[in-house]
């Protein structure tokens, strides 16, 4: 059975670079393999102080993917690799 990988975006509203990714990965759910979910990084006083400078931030299975810019190419290359 082939493995469902978790993918987490750290995001915040009004990121252009954040809404690019967001439509990638939508784009990709076709896919499979893999379900996601964004975070609004301004919710939490935690992950703002994490993440304030470096959203878009994409985890694939825990561990830091991609941040700022992500193409579907190496996004796919980064699943299979996992």
């Amino acid at each position: 059975m082939a493995t469902l990988h978790e993918i987490v975006l750290y995001s915040r509203k009004g990121c252009h670079l954040c809404d690019q990714v967001k439509a990638t990965l939508a784009r990709l759910e076709t896919h499979g393999g893999f379900t996601w979910r964004e975070v609004d990084i301004d919710s939490d006083p935690d992950l703002l102080r994490q993440f304030n400078e470096e959203v878009p931030v994409v985890f694939i299975d825990g561990k830091k993917a991609f941040k700022y810019r992500m193409a579907e190419r190496d996004f796919l290359r980064a699943l299979a690799a996992r």
